[in-house]
């Protein structure tokens, strides 16, 4: 049984409004559009751990911090599918990070054609999520995106430090995978 999601910390935004946020905010800030939507998913990332946490105990899974890895992940499969952001699956890439795909997420656009990955709502909101959970700094970072044709949105979830790294080599025109490599 699935139960809803608490007005009381969260308010329903339709895709389209997110999406059109962006476009406004590429249109008149440039690349600066970037920060201004990881800043804002990153504030709402308590709200949704919030709904998160009262989801858990209303379908009867437990405090998602205290889970254990499989359970939590098939909780915010379900979490992120019941609450509109779209089917994800959760997987470890490597022992630095965990993926975090969808081939229908939310704040992604695949007629936007933007030049890079650019679902900046998301990865902060998330960075926030899956750092309440793991009691922890976490850093999050899009890698793909439908938003720019590709078949899915892939954010990485990892420390800052893992994150600075794999964002560094990529202005350098490696590829994520690589950069996860070379992390020790």
């Amino acid at each position: 049984m699935s139960h809803s999601l608490s007005p009381a910390s969260l308010s329903a935004v339709p895709h389209a409004s997110l999406r059109a946020l962006r476009a406004a905010l590429v249109r008149d800030l440039g690349d600066g559009f970037a920060a201004v939507l990881q800043e804002a998913g990153y504030a709402g990332g308590e709200s949704v751990f919030g709904a998160f946490r009262e989801w858990c105990a209303g379908n009867g899974v437990g405090a998602p911090e205290q889970l254990p890895i499989e359970r939590f992940t098939e909780a915010a499969t379900r979490f992120f599918a019941d609450a509109g952001w779209g089917h994800v699956t959760i997987a470890p890439l490597g022992d630095a990070v965990v993926a975090l795909d969808s081939a229908d997420w939310s704040e992604s656009d695949p007629a936007a054609q933007m030049p890079y990955p650019s679902c900046y709502y998301s990865a902060g909101m998330l960075a926030d999520l899956f750092g309440r959970v793991a009691d922890g700094q976490m850093g999050g970072m899009e890698v793909e995106c439908r938003s720019t044709g590709a078949p899915r949105c892939r954010f990485l979830l990892g420390s800052p430090e893992v994150l600075g790294h794999v964002y560094q080599r990529l202005t350098e025109g490696v590829g994520y995978e690589t950069a996860l490599g070379e992390v020790g």
